[in-house]
């Protein structure tokens, strides 16, 4: 599953497997499910255990964000959805505990039950369930929601949706999914998928991008006002069918969500210093150390929250694309790593204080080791050695260079391996055999400042290579476009990564992404090793093979050189009004991608 708080995910996949000891669950109705195990909360919890269950409601939180929104309808290919359409105008059959790796209790459904080896799950709907409308969430609806999605939708819903082998009512209020493969996690996936109302969409094309049609969901909040471009705003429904719900006991506490959109993200953040938004996360430690003393912070009217978190550093930076000619040679790919200066680059951005990304899955329990692989990863890795790149049996490291604006050793090693690519400096410009030039694009959000920066300072060491990149921006809208359809050499890439990865990972690494478009497989890597790892980790049977299987996948991608990859942060860092707050005990995820909204609310 993906869990790593950025704005612009405009969808967000939850996937997951899981780290117990596996068990057959009973054919009977529950209340809850897991991956591997038992629910940690009984049947009659009060609430989520990271809640305050007496938090007050009432109140606003507004986000600025860079760029702006073309759509309403966030579960399709075409268009730019906010991201607070998808995250809190829609419910699923079960929702998630970020308390625990894997496991859903009841929302739209009441109950769950699965097969003696979890090859079908079957919901049964609460009978008070109903969309903001006042009708009913019924199972027609379910059904519908589930088929359009898996055919219509976004190709992320399309791996899983391609397990089902039948869907059908089998009450007037429950209704059974059957899988046609061996993965656990189906069970789980299927419980997470939006549901939406069919009558809203008769007659209309659910594939096309658009505004004119203001989804209708099932959640606490509705879409109360918008304009393209600038701001969008959702309002608190006090009829929501769901407010005494043990699982939504705490939650869903503002009585309005509004996000405010901006050119660029130096405007987002002054925009949060006049006070036009009231909560501003910060990815910068350099940043938040030197530049919060802005008179609201001096005043108090502004705090600022550290928030800790357990989750994978996940992987941050630029992905380069091997679709394209000049990225296909792993050497060339090792090239560019070497000549990125992250050393130099990240003290002179932020600080030198933010640890590089080691690998995938770094910062975790499920992140490669270092040296060469052993016992179970090695044992997994072994069968497909022929297809691997140097470094994933023999250990893989990132080059560390000496801090200078030089860079001179990584450099020249840089130079060595593009020459043993085919390519070599002639008069001042690098070059193949038969004389073509070295060029590739780089496209990046223009909205997004200090990505840009990094790009310029990372096209300057290239241009003593004789390597002259072409920097590219354009607005969100054309960024997604493109990077929708890998119409791009480089680019800005974040997955984000948790303890608990599954049928997700698919989307991230499969070999489907290298053509269908639309997918995370931004490099358009097609390595059987990897799809192997991932069917290990989707039907692992205890927590060693589980973790065995991730830190195999781990070396396969980091060596697999897809990604210069920069920094991320151990902790969460939010600049907030003074009158917002969040519980004080934290789940293992910490600053999950909806810690806010979700659980935040506001006192004076």
């Amino acid at each position: 599953m993906t869990l790593f708080f950025h704005r612009k995910i405009r969808s967000f996949t939850t996937a997951i497997a899981l780290v117990l000891t596996a068990t057959i669950a009973p054919a009977e109705p529950q209340h809850a499910i897991a991956m591997y195990g038992d629910p940690a909360l009984p049947p009659d919890f009060v609430s989520l255990p990271y809640v305050n269950p007496d938090a007050p409601k009432g109140g606003r939180i507004i986000f600025a964000e860079p760029g702006g929104f073309d759509s309403l309808n966030p579960h399709i290919l075409k268009g730019n959805a906010p991201y607070i359409v998808s995250s809190q105008v829609f419910e699923s059959l079960m929702g998630r505990s970020w308390d625990e790796p894997f496991t859903l209790y009841g929302l739209l459904a009441e109950s769950v039950e699965v097969g003696p080896n979890r090859e079908w799950v079957e919901f049964t709907l609460n009978p008070a369930a109903k969309f903001s409308d006042g009708s009913p969430v019924t199972v027609e609806d379910v059904i519908w929601s589930y088929e359009t999605l898996g055919t219509e939708g976004h190709p992320r819903y399309g791996s899983a949706w391609g397990q089902v082998e039948q869907i059908e009512a089998t009450g007037d209020r429950s209704v059974r999914l059957s899988f046609g493969s061996d993965n656990r996690e189906l069970a789980l996936l299927m419980g997470l998928r939006p549901i939406l109302k069919k009558a809203q969409w008769e007659g209309r094309d659910f594939a096309a991008s658009g505004i004119d049609v203001v989804p209708i969901g099932s959640s606490p909040y509705i879409v109360d006002a918008f304009e393209p471009g600038r701001f969008i705003t959702l309002r608190r429904n006090p009829d929501y069918w769901g407010k005494d719900l043990p699982f939504m006991r705490g939650q869903a506490n503002f009585d309005e969500i509004r996000t405010e959109f901006y050119g660029d993200g130096d405007v987002v953040f002054e925009a949060f210093k006049s006070g036009n938004a009231n909560t501003y996360r910060e990815g910068n430690a350099a940043k938040w150390e030197t530049q919060y003393d802005f008179p609201a912070v001096q005043s108090g009217k502004v705090v600022k929250s550290e928030i800790p978190h357990q989750r994978p550093s996940g992987i941050i930076g630029y992905v380069m694309n091997t679709r394209r000619p000049v990225f296909r040679d792993w050497r060339v790919r090792e090239a560019m790593i070497h000549a990125f200066n992250f050393e130099y680059i990240n003290e002179t951005l932020t600080g030198g204080d933010q640890p590089r990304i080691t690998s995938y899955f770094s910062n975790s329990v499920l992140g490669m080791q270092p040296g060469p692989a052993t016992g179970l990863v090695r044992d997994y890795l072994e069968p497909y050695e022929d297809g691997l790149l140097p470094g994933a049996l023999e250990g893989y490291s990132l080059p560390v260079g000496d801090g200078s604006e030089r860079n001179r050793a990584n450099i020249a090693k840089a130079l060595d391996l593009m020459a043993e690519a085919g390519w070599t400096v002639q008069n001042g410009v690098m070059k193949n055999a038969v004389g073509e030039r070295f060029t590739f694009e780089i496209v990046l959000n223009q909205g997004a400042g200090e990505t840009i920066q990094t790009m310029d300072m990372f096209a300057a060491a290239l241009n003593r290579m004789g390597i002259t990149p072409r920097i590219t921006a354009v607005d969100s809208a054309q960024y997604t476009e493109r990077t929708d359809r890998y119409d791009f050499d480089m680019a800005y890439y974040l997955r984000g990564l948790s303890l608990s990865p599954g049928t997700e990972q698919r989307l991230y690494w499969g070999a489907e992404g290298v053509l269908e478009p639309g997918t995370r497989n931004w490099m358009g890597m097609d390595s059987d090793a990897a799809e192997a790892m991932i069917d290990r980790m989707l039907n692992s049977q205890s927590q060693e093979e589980f973790r065995a299987a991730v830190k195999a996948l781990d070396r396969i991608l980091t060596s697999g050189r897809y990604v210069i990859p920069i920094w991320y942060s151990k902790d969460s860092r939010i600049a907030h009004a003074r009158q917002l707050h969040y519980p004080e005990r934290l789940p293992m995820y910490g600053d999950w991608i909806g810690f806010q909204p979700d659980v935040w609310w506001w006192e004076d």
